[in-house]
């Protein structure tokens, strides 16, 4: 497996992901990282962490299943977040000095299920604030358009706080202890229908192969994913990455994921750099 990026990172999609907050990277991973991420999805379904649930279970059994942070207990996942071209990818990205990784997630829908991710933004819900964050986001199975997950170019720039969605909500099994998040006390509006109108947000979303990752900052507006065909499944693998303004936050709103608990068991607070073995600087820029 490849262990350094495939190819270089090119100028204009850094430019895009500034402008737009999200760009497309293609041929990025080979087949070997996609064969690692799919054993160690296999083996995090078998022993799923005390974090996962099912978001979305319809009449006919098609499920919608999420985890969260299993990268301590799943050695593919280390392997991947320590060895891959991904760290790399979100610094050249970001333009950043160092990166440090936050967190790992699992998206998987069975075949034909039809729940599609609420329309949100991801820093509001985290334990963490700044620009410089970058989730890449993997398809280990091809993804049409219509499916993968869409996005509201430059949206990143707004500072607007939305009335967002509690994902603690998405549990038809009533798993007690789950993270819960109420923006109504501090956001000044509600996430704009979206799907209503497509066009005039101008949504963008790619068809997708193994190998290929979309990046994207934190703060986007971003939604959709799912509605698949009968014959369709879909499998993605995300990461989570922290550059140069990254500091930890907690939020009276929050935190979904909530690391608050376990940083300060590790002796971080809000204000600090992230860092400790629990997000481990994985890629820094090289000084002349």
């Amino acid at each position: 497996m490849n262990t350094e990026l495939q190819r270089a990172i090119t100028v204009n999609e850094i430019d895009a992901y500034h402008r737009d907050g999200v760009v497309l990277v293609k041929d990025m991973f080979d087949s070997d990282w996609i064969d690692v991420l799919k054993q160690g999805l296999m083996t995090n379904g078998k022993n799923p962490t005390h974090r996962a649930r099912t978001w979305d279970r319809d009449a006919e059994g098609r499920t919608m299943f999420w985890d969260s942070q299993a990268w301590q207990e799943v050695d593919e996942y280390q392997l991947f977040i320590f060895k891959s071209p991904a760290a790399e990818i979100a610094g050249r990205l970001l333009k950043a000095t160092e990166i440090n990784f936050f967190f790992d997630a699992v998206f998987v829908r069975s075949p034909g299920t039809q729940f599609s991710t609420p329309w949100h933004q991801d820093e509001p819900y985290w334990s963490i604030e700044g620009y410089d964050t970058c989730t890449i986001w993997m398809p280990l199975v091809p993804v049409k358009k219509k499916n993968a997950l869409a996005f509201v170019p430059g949206s990143h720039l707004n500072n607007q706080i939305f009335d967002q969605p509690n994902f603690g909500d998405l549990n038809p099994d009533g798993k007690t202890d789950v993270d819960q998040v109420n923006f109504s006390g501090i956001a000044e509006e509600s996430i704009p229908d979206i799907d209503a109108n497509p066009d005039r947000y101008g949504v963008v979303s790619w068809d997708m192969k193994p190998g290929d990752c979309v990046a994207f900052n934190s703060r986007i507006l971003h939604g959709g994913s799912g509605k698949l065909d009968e014959d369709q499944e879909l499998q993605v693998f995300t990461t989570k990455w922290l550059g140069d303004d990254a500091r930890i936050k907690f939020r009276e709103c929050g935190m979904d994921p909530d690391h608050s608990a376990i940083m300060t068991e590790y002796g971080l607070k809000p204000g600090d750099r992230p860092g400790t073995d629990l997000y481990p600087k994985v890629w820094q820029q090289c000084q002349d």
